[in-house]
């Protein structure tokens, strides 16, 4: 994520604004878009080791050497730690360097999967320059933290204090994790709700079929996303299943609620982060805040502030769908079907919403517990997460039949389930295949996955 820009400096003076502000992502469907993300690691070809910003290869010389394709700088205390395109996508960094592309607002996803298309060729182009390399997983598979630099981003600096005093695997997850998300919008209060409750619901299930990261220190670890598994002792303020959206009466309200009692982590000013952590910002809307008593928040604090809270579902303007690990191009572009399909078509969400509607928070929760480390094989009621995988990639595949938007052969969007319907089908996530292949094929060599997997 880039510095703030601030733009909107209009003072918060009442909870109204905040959900008037939600309310205002209320979009008609003909005007709903795709915005996808996606996280890889970059490393040095020489020895496989994790770029720092500094150095070539490094972080700093993927960034410099991507303004040749029309990429204009963003700076932070003189350092560039994003990129703009004109096209409307960025470049941001995560705090140990993952490599971030946030796709432009895109109809259908043969556009989304022509961006990221392009997105790695010009990557791959400076990589070959510097001598480095990118891969797609959940986890890091073969270092420790200790070998991981951190960005010059200031709020990183903030988090990185906070991290430890509210759990155990915080600093794991900002530095050695890797997602792949995607963006969608919605069309009124009701419509959120329904699309954040099928979203929720069914995240598990998405996070069994992406499932990528099954190795830590170069040893398998007994998890298949590990990367899922450093959430559950991150920061329980601000990450989890949020049982709070299934309850009567939840909307854009009870959101503003939610975030509200999220602790703070900086207020940002005059070019820097302040550092706020743990403080509360229903006390810098009533003027107390420590360091800024008699002063109120502005909306672009707001905004600053709903980028800090990490559920496996996230609320802003648009739904942001967060429980997958990064993987290969195909995945990149499944990811985005799969969420299209379900929530973008009537009879799809439809049948999503009846398919969990009667799930129990503790049903939920027992989901997400298991999923991390069983995949598709964690149990549910009467059968496992394969079998509503199945289910799950069937409603998407409906949908975007449904949804009749064509590629350039007369192919509907439906092809790009076709990697996700295989997985479900044969059971083995990617995790799995890749315990396999360390086990048989690289005989127990950690360094072969970056042969076999790198973009």
């Amino acid at each position: 994520m880039a510095a703030p820009a601030q733009v909107d400096n209009t003072p918060l003076e009442s909870k109204a604004q905040l959900v008037a502000y939600l309310e205002k992502g209320c979009k008609p469907a003909d005007q709903w878009r795709i915005g996808t993300e996606h996280e890889k690691f970059a490393y040095a070809l020489r020895d496989l080791r994790p770029l720092a910003y500094e150095g070539e290869p490094g972080i700093r010389c993927m960034l410099e050497g991507l303004q040749k394709f029309d990429w204009q700088p963003i700076y932070e205390n003189g350092n560039v730690i994003a990129l703009k395109h004109p096209e409307g996508c960025s470049v941001t960094l995560e705090p140990g360097g993952q490599f971030e592309l946030s796709g432009a607002l895109k109809d259908n996803i043969h556009q989304t999967c022509s961006e990221v298309t392009e997105h790695l060729r010009q990557v791959k182009a400076v990589c070959e320059e510097i001598g480095a390399g990118v891969i797609g997983l959940g986890y890091l598979p073969m270092w420790t933290r200790d070998d991981i630099s951190w960005m010059p981003k200031g709020r990183y600096e903030i988090m990185r204090r906070y991290m430890p005093t509210r759990g155990s695997l915080g600093l794991d997850m900002m530095l050695m994790t890797c997602t792949v998300q995607v963006n969608l919008d919605f069309s009124s209060e009701a419509d959120m709700v329904q699309k954040m409750q099928v979203g929720v619901a069914l995240q598990p299930v998405a996070t069994a079929l992406f499932a990528s990261s099954p190795f830590v220190q170069g040893k398998p670890c007994g998890y298949l996303s590990y990367r899922s598994f450093t959430w559950t002792d991150t920061d329980p303020d601000r990450s989890g299943m949020l049982p709070f959206v299934f309850e009567p009466g939840f909307g854009f309200e009870r959101w503003v609620d939610y975030m509200l009692d999220v602790p703070m982590y900086f207020v940002y000013r005059d070019g820097r982060y302040v550092d706020v952590a743990g403080k509360s910002f229903r006390d810098f809307m009533d003027g107390r805040l420590e360091g800024f008593e008699g002063q109120v928040p502005t909306m672009g604090d707001w905004q600053d502030h709903m980028t800090t809270a990490f559920p496996e579902v996230r609320l802003k303007q648009f739904i942001e769908m967060r429980g997958a690990d990064g993987g290969p191009w195909n995945r990149l572009c499944a990811l985005p079907a799969l969420w299209v399909g379900l929530l973008y078509d009537d009879q799809a969400l439809a049948e999503a919403a009846a398919l969990t509607a009667d799930w129990s928070d503790a049903e939920r929760q027992a989901l997400r517990d298991a999923v991390p480390a069983l995949g598709l094989k964690a149990l549910f009621r009467d059968g496992t997460v394969q079998d509503l995988a199945k289910e799950v990639v069937e409603i998407a595949q409906g949908g975007l039949q449904r949804r009749r938007r064509l590629g350039a052969l007369g192919e509907d969007e439906g092809d790009f389930l076709t990697v996700l319907r295989d997985i479900a089908e044969r059971g083995e996530t990617p995790a799995e295949k890749k315990l396999r292949l360390y086990h048989q094929k690289w005989g127990q060599d950690i360094r072969r996955i970056y042969e076999e997997f790198s973009y």
